[in-house]
């Protein structure tokens, strides 16, 4: 995808299967499901694609997330980013700047692999509030801490939206996390958010009171995820979530039946 001279791809890493009801809800609604039949499958579930997005801007080329690693379980399938990087011609050493939208184990996957930092040349920025919550907190997450002590010395922490790199900002948008951050691709009049994982599924972006499991704060992060929406509401902007089916990036229409996010 151009969003005017700035080329965004998929990189896909592999790919997950959740249970719909289980990971979302629309509280207060008997059958939330029922005006999404297409949405899961025959037995109820989600397949989403785990991987991140590369940014070409100017002469930075940067990594939006790092997919879910080297993991393969019967629910969750990894391992291929650095294959679909080789197809798009890209090395780890290429990389000068890695992105996380938040810290969850799905998005830092090859940060590090086995102890070793695997983009060697890449600057990693995260949220500073995520960095705290997930690594260094007393409380933190062990298995977080072990993927992402070996970036510490080549990390960067933020706490405010700033431009990172030509054409891409970056939008705290606490909920998912403390510290999730929507990434803002803008160029000669064109623009795309990379919204991570404030939406799971296009349900999500289509009635305003879903909810996810994983949410941190589920009322913040209702309240983002409307305020993204509702932003890029029959407009031009494209609006990429993390995990929707083909890494797909779609916009946000209103339809008969109500607010849609449509692929395009």
């Amino acid at each position: 995808m151009k969003i005017g001279g700035i080329t965004i791809d998929p990189v896909l890493d592999g790919h997950g299967i959740e249970n719909g009801a289980r990971i979302l809800d629309r509280p207060g609604v008997e059958d939330p499901w029922a005006c999404h039949p297409d949405v899961l499958d025959a037995h109820g579930r989600i397949e989403m694609p785990m991987g991140g997005f590369l940014v070409r801007t100017g002469d930075r080329v940067v990594l939006v997330d790092t997919g879910v690693g080297a993991l393969e379980r019967e629910d969750l399938f990894g391992g291929g980013l650095l294959n679909s990087l080789a197809d798009l011609g890209v090395q780890p050493g290429d990389i000068t700047d890695v992105l996380f939208t938040h810290l969850h184990y799905d998005h830092v996957g090859w940060a590090a692999s086995k102890g070793k930092v695997v983009f060697e040349n890449a600057t990693y920025r995260a949220h500073a509030a995520d960095w705290s919550y997930f690594v260094t907190a007393d409380d933190a997450v062990p298995g977080a801490v072990r993927k992402l002590s070996p970036i510490e010395n080549q990390l960067e922490t933020f706490d405010s939206e700033h431009t990172v790199a030509p054409g891409i900002d970056a939008r705290p948008a606490a909920g998912h996390t403390p510290g999730s951050t929507v990434f803002i691709i803008s160029s000669e009049g064109e623009r795309a958010l990379l919204i991570g994982d404030i939406a799971h599924s296009v349900v999500e972006l289509a009635e305003p009171d879903w909810e996810a499991v994983y949410d941190v704060d589920k009322e913040a992060a209702k309240a983002v995820r409307n305020a993204v929406a509702n932003e890029a509401l029959d407009t031009d902007t494209y609006v990429v979530p993390a995990h929707f089916p083909k890494m797909a990036f779609g916009r946000i229409i209103t339809t008969p039946e109500g607010r849609r996010w449509r692929a395009i």
